[in-house]
């Protein structure tokens, strides 16, 4: 399956970003290719001149092969549909836009453009604003509804005492997780604090990203001699080790030593890898970021940020789904994932107490990290190696003795499942490790801010009743006493729109209607995960490949 995400034009220099003493390298923004049609209207935009093939856009222009000359100067209306996935999310409409021809080149037949305006603030009057509006106008009536429904539920209470009970419980829990991340905002950027980071790339037969990968993490708004980057392949059967080093000897003389290779002979697993890469760190701060995800060029200016409060140990980052255009399933995925973030990350935060500091773009302070670094790297469940759930278990030891936090202004792009088979697996394994560490963290969350610890608690009980609930609704009450869960799936649907609006709000996105499929999909399909997780706990394989452990118990 091809997947569909914006594919920068490759600027003249590697890492383009990195500060010089000066300014920037990078003079205006990415360029995306584009294989759209543009039509070139007059300067008043009453008859259509003539229409091209697009090259390449960008925030502030268009490079694009018209079918009659231009020159130099020419003033125009250019009209195009911007796809999906052409650009960042968002971008995706139909734009008409003064521009003026910046230049001709006649050897390739392109012509370049420079757009009047750019094209978010050209976006931002005729079509995001209306999308904020139509977002705060559904916020509110999917509350009102919500206020409607529960109210019901009071008053029938008694007729139905499980069923009820849960809806308010949950009600109250997502409504929270609302609320508080309403009141979240990111730590802001302290003048001059600029802590030396290292970043652990984990990497197992990434052949095709690990690349990305590696440019994504060198070229950051931030001073070269304070950053480094250490890639540790575990094992891999595939290239990723020779990719890995032919990008070390082709931007050795931009990046020098700061991008060290180290490849295990053999597999050993994620952890190991992990551990192996702090070992090394020189950095006051350790980055860890998973092999297929591509971190923003301010990525690590922000995910230091919250450290120079020394009571913190731990911070995270946003992680946003770069192939999100993909098909139905990655657009799902795109919805949970930032919900996933901006609101219950954004909320646990509040509390300095974020339960996962995931793995895509997860920052610790050295220190408290090889404090808990043997423990962690040879953790045991039932006597078995503990083979994922990595950065959860992590975070557990961090909260031990310190805070952790998200800091959304940290963006990294992660590539997800884009097949059901390979999505179930994964979600299997978060599934096992979420209850194991969860069940860990229930021995010391009740220490935390009595608010936070019975939201933890509660949201540890809710998904594993869920399954008992929803039988009960869709299953028992219809066939004893003809009872039909209208209003169980008014409410879900309530609160699927609350989570599609608040969507719309923040990322003025056509992705947010896939909030309401998702919601339903989890309710009848992922609930059901649970179950088996519950049942299957103690297994340790990944799911992709069986760990040695796993391998040994079936020899024997």
């Amino acid at each position: 399956m091809t997947e569909v995400f914006p594919r920068q034009k490759p600027d003249r220099r590697f890492l383009p970003d990195i500060p010089s003493k000066q300014h920037t390298r990078r003079l205006s923004g990415p360029r995306y290719f584009s294989q759209g049609q543009t039509d070139v209207y007059s300067a008043d935009g009453k008859y259509r001149y003539t229409s091209g093939r697009t090259v390449d856009i960008s925030e502030g222009g268009m490079l694009l092969v018209p079918d009659k000359p231009l020159r130099v100067g020419d003033n125009a209306v250019l009209r195009f549909f911007l796809s999906a996935g052409t650009m960042p999310e968002g971008f995706e409409s139909f734009v008409k836009l003064p521009a003026r021809v910046v230049r001709v080149d006649s050897a390739s037949g392109h012509v370049g453009f420079e757009f009047a305006n750019p094209l978010s603030q050209y976006l931002r009057r005729k079509r995001w604003r209306y999308f904020e509006t139509a977002s705060l106008l559904g916020i509110l009536l999917a509350l009102i509804g919500v206020w409607f429904i529960k109210k019901e539920s009071i008053f029938y209470f008694w007729f139905d005492v499980p069923v009820f009970l849960y809806g308010l419980c949950a009600v109250f829990y997502l409504l929270s997780r609302f609320f508080f991340a309403a009141l979240y905002r990111p730590y802001k950027i302290t003048p001059g604090y600029q802590p030396s980071v290292t970043i652990v790339i984990p990497c197992f037969n990434e052949e095709e990203w690990i690349e990305k990968t590696i440019h994504g993490c060198l070229n950051q708004l931030y001073p070269e001699e304070l950053l480094e980057v250490i890639v540790v392949d575990d094992g891999s059967s595939d290239n990723s080790v020779a990719v890995a080093r032919a990008v070390r000897d082709k931007i050795y003389d931009e990046a020098g030593d700061r991008l060290i290779v180290h490849a295990f002979p053999e597999n050993r697993g994620k952890r190991h890898a992990l551990a192996a890469g702090a070992r090394m760190a020189k950095g006051e701060l350790v980055l860890f970021v998973d092999s297929d995800s591509f971190l923003q060029p301010d990525a690590v200016l922000h995910v230091v940020q919250p450290f120079h409060d020394p009571h913190i140990g731990g911070a995270a980052g946003r992680c946003e789904v770069e192939n999100k255009w993909t098909n139905v399933l990655t657009r799902m995925q795109a919805v949970r994932y930032f919900i996933g973030f901006r609101i219950f990350k954004a909320a646990e935060s509040i509390f300095d107490v974020v339960t996962c500091l995931s793995g895509p773009l997860a920052c610790y302070r050295r220190t408290v990290l090889m404090r808990y670094l043997d423990a962690w790297e040879s953790q045991t469940f039932l006597g078995r190696p503990a083979t994922f759930g990595d950065d959860r278990s992590l975070t557990n030891f961090i909260l031990g003795s310190h805070y952790a936090v998200y800091q959304h202004t940290a963006v990294c792009n992660t590539i997800v499942p884009s097949t059901y088979g390979k999505f179930f697996t994964q979600q299997m394994r978060w599934k096992r490790s979420w209850l194991r560490e969860s069940l860990r963290a229930c021995k010391f969350m009740w220490l935390k801010e009595p608010f936070m610890a019975i939201s933890f608690y509660l949201g540890l009980i809710l998904p594993v009743m869920a399954p008992v609930v929803v039988l009960r609704a869709f299953v028992f009450m219809p066939a004893a006493y003809g009872i039909w869960p209208t209003m169980y799936l008014a409410g879900v649907l309530l609160m699927s729109v609350l989570m599609c609006t608040s969507y719309l709000l923040l990322k003025r996105s056509n992705l947010w209607l896939y909030g309401v499929p998702f919601c339903f999909f989890y309710l009848f399909v992922l609930l059901w995960q649970i179950v088996w997780a519950l049942l299957t706990f103690w297994k340790s394989e990944w799911g992709t490949r069986a760990s040695k452990y796993d391998k040994s118990m079936a020899m024997g």
